[in-house]
């Protein structure tokens, strides 16, 4: 017959020592990475390959973009761009389109 042992976690809250970084910094933050971009200002989120960033418009933030090693991806699509810029405006211009689709059906329910 089999033992089968099982470990239950700690109820504690775990020490994280001086290890921990503070992570979804804001874009004014003079720790966060920031690619700023006609229209748009990218804030490094995590990952090493792809790297994520969140896209701000002004003070909102639209979504995420991807950095590949060759290539810029978002979150909406399956296209490779060759620029941060091509990708944020990609997803700007889907959110555009899909907020004018709301709308419509909002307005067709009505």
């Amino acid at each position: 017959m089999a033992h089968i042992t099982t470990i239950m976690p700690s109820l504690q809250a775990p020490d994280w020592g001086e290890c921990c970084e503070k992570i979804l910094l804001p874009p004014t933050d003079p720790n966060a990475e920031v690619i700023e971009i006609p229209g748009y200002t990218l804030v490094y989120c995590n990952g090493a390959c792809p790297k994520n960033y969140r896209v701000y418009k002004a003070d909102s933030m639209i979504g995420l973009v991807f950095q590949h090693l060759t290539y810029w991806s978002n979150e909406v699509d399956e296209i490779r761009y060759a620029q941060p810029l091509n990708a944020a405006v990609a997803l700007d211009d889907f959110l555009l389109a899909a907020s004018m689709t709301k709308a419509s059906d909002k307005g067709i329910a009505a």
